[in-house]
């Protein structure tokens, strides 16, 4: 990339070949006077500082995690030691037991005992999930407490069903005396009257709930009240397929602010027990090489290209590929 040029500096008068400064007046001489005291010169400029423009705003969705949600996803089964005793042996069972002779309890055994180096278990077992073989991880799964995310976030989470438990707080039998609310950023930093008339709507939701609860309405009916804003907690039990699939959707910086914050808990919560099994975990361009989200087609998110783009650029090299073989008199190989 060619570096933006430093543009000079205007010349002052006293360094301008045209501004000429006429000659001083003839004046009596008159009681000597101190010579000033010399100004010290100012403090030079970096030529890279000069020449660097204001810093152009990412395309990238801002990192939510930048920002306290008051949201939390703690890890409540399995613990470290389980995971590096156990889950790295199963999964490498399913895996071998697929190109082995050998019966599965003899392999898991070796596997838990170390006589089957850790570090070949873990490569089989990166192949194999590279490969697609999916079900191989399938055996182990992990249980999250899941808590203060709004009922936004939770109808987008529990449309994740395969390999995937919820349960979730009732809002018919909980009695919200204290409900609390989530508010998005933009909301919080907009104008103070936006703001203000929308904390009067949510307390306003939350006054009248109370109110149908003392009048003796049932939790069941006074909860249609509630705006997505609540707060909601729940326990989501999924197997690594799963999760890997899941992080994959919702750690794209195109998924919504909230969630994708979660999954950046939860991505956390597994490199804590196994670093090696949560580097699964990532935003599906990673695996995939190339983004295919549809309303990233402009490549505003720059972190893979855009498959549109890999494919036009795939094809202009098949088709000079084919001129140069055309050119040089021979057949070009078919795409």
């Amino acid at each position: 990339m060619t570096a933006e040029p430093t543009i000079p500096a205007t010349p002052t008068m006293a360094e301008s070949p045209t501004a000429a400064t006429p000659p001083a007046a003839v004046s009596p001489p008159a009681a000597a006077t101190p010579p000033a005291a010399p100004t010290p010169p100012a403090a030079a400029t970096p030529p890279a500082a000069a020449s660097r423009g204001p810093r152009e705003k990412s395309g990238i969705p801002r990192n939510p995690g930048r920002r306290d949600l008051g949201m939390k996803a703690t890890l409540l089964f399995p613990d470290r030691d389980i995971v590096e005793r156990f889950y790295v042996p199963l999964i490498y069972t399913a895996c071998r037991t697929c190109y082995s002779e050998e019966e599965p309890d003899e392999i898991f055994r070796k596997a838990v005992a170390g006589e089957t180096d850790p570090s070949r278990q873990q490569k089989l077992i990166q192949r194999v999930i590279e490969s697609g073989h999916g079900s191989t991880i399938e055996h182990v799964v992990f249980s999250f407490g899941i808590a203060g995310v709004s009922r936004t976030l939770s109808h987008q989470l529990v449309r994740h069903r395969a390999g995937v438990a919820f349960d979730q707080q009732s809002q018919r039998y909980v009695k919200f005396k204290d409900a609390a609310t989530m508010t998005p950023s933009t909301i919080e930093d907009a104008g103070p009257e936006l703001k203000e008339r929308f904390d009067a709507q949510i307390d306003d939701s939350l006054d009248l709930y109370g109110d149908l609860l003392a009048a003796g309405i049932p939790g069941e009916d006074a909860r249609f009240i509630f705006p997505n804003a609540t707060r909601t907690n729940l326990v989501m039990t999924a197997n690594l397929r799963a999760l890997i699939h899941m992080s994959g959707l919702r750690l794209c910086t195109m998924a919504q602010w909230e969630i994708r914050r979660l999954f950046q808990l939860v991505r956390h919560e597994i490199f804590a027990v196994s670093p090696f099994l949560g580097s699964f975990l990532a935003p599906k361009c990673v695996p995939l090489g190339y983004c295919d989200e549809f309303g990233n087609r402009d490549e505003h998110c720059p972190i893979r290209p855009h498959k549109d783009n890999v494919m036009a650029a795939w094809s202009e090299k098949a088709r000079a590929t084919r001129g140069a073989a055309r050119a040089a008199g021979r057949e070009a190989p078919a795409p």
